[in-house]
Formats: structure tokens, C-alpha cells, sequence
């Protein structure tokens, strides 16, 4: 029987988790076992979590198994993305220079912001009246 390497990668964006593991294969991605035509049934998310396999035409290369929780589907495909971008980074850090020039490799910072006490949201505030 032969041993596969598998290379892991973790992403994270918003409250999304992504736990990646890249290794050789055939080209399928599975996501919290389930295909990632399912998973992710709009295009332009699918294409957002392949992007750094596309960007490193590494597509049909390696099997890719995703764990993700936490956030919405649009947090969980960024953080599909920043996982798998972090696994093939371990993979080759020849790919380096490509993945940081498309700014794949850096976690996106913006997050919900919290409520604060005395208003109904973040920004929002209670209707004023001055009588």
C-alpha cells in the first residue's frame, strides 16, 4: 500500500474555520464530505475557493479534503481559499510569490463589528428627540 504525503493548511475568514488537507490525487475536492459543486452550488463561490489552485494551474494535481465550519457560505469559501492556498504553500514555497501577488495568503481582517450598549446596532442609534 502506498503512503500519500498530506500537506494541512488552515483558513480563516470572518467566523469561518477551514481545515485543509492537500494530497496527490486526481483532482477531487470534497468540502465537510460532500463535493464542492454542492457544497458551494453558486459559481462565483466555487471560483472563490478554487482560485489559488487555478492561479497555480495545480487543478487536476492534488485530492483535496476541506473541513470547514463557523460563519456563511461566503466566509467559508474565503476561508476554503486561505486554507488551501496555506496547504500549497507546504506543498511547494515555490508558489510563494504567486499566492502573495493575488493576495491569497493574507486573512482577511474585517469582521462583524459588536453592538454597543445604549444603540440597536453597531452604528445605528436610537431616533432622537429633542422634545
Amino acid at each position: 500500500m502506498a503512503v500519500t504525503k498530506e500537506f494541512l493548511g488552515t483558513g480563516r475568514r470572518k467566523t469561518a474555520v477551514a481545515r485543509v488537507r492537500v494530497a496527490t490525487g486526481a483532482g477531487r475536492v470534497t468540502v465537510n464530505n460532500r463535493t464542492v459543486e454542492s457544497y458551494f452550488p453558486v459559481l462565483s463561490m466555487r471560483n472563490d475557493a478554487l482560485r489559488a489552485l487555478e492561479l497555480t494551474q495545480n487543478l487536476e494535481k492534488f485530492d483535496i479534503t476541506v473541513n470547514v465550519h463557523g460563519g456563511g457560505p461566503t466566509g467559508q469559501a474565503g476561508a476554503v481559499r486561505h486554507g488551501i492556498a496555506r496547504a500549497l504553500l507546504e506543498v511547494d514555497a515555490e508558489l510563494r510569490p504567486v499566492l502573495k501577488a493575488d493576495g491569497l495568503l493574507t486573512r482577511d481582517p474585517r469582521m462583524k463589528e459588536r453592538k454597543k450598549y445604549g444603540q440597536p446596532g453597531a452604528r445605528k442609534r436610537f431616533q432622537f428627540s429633542k422634545r
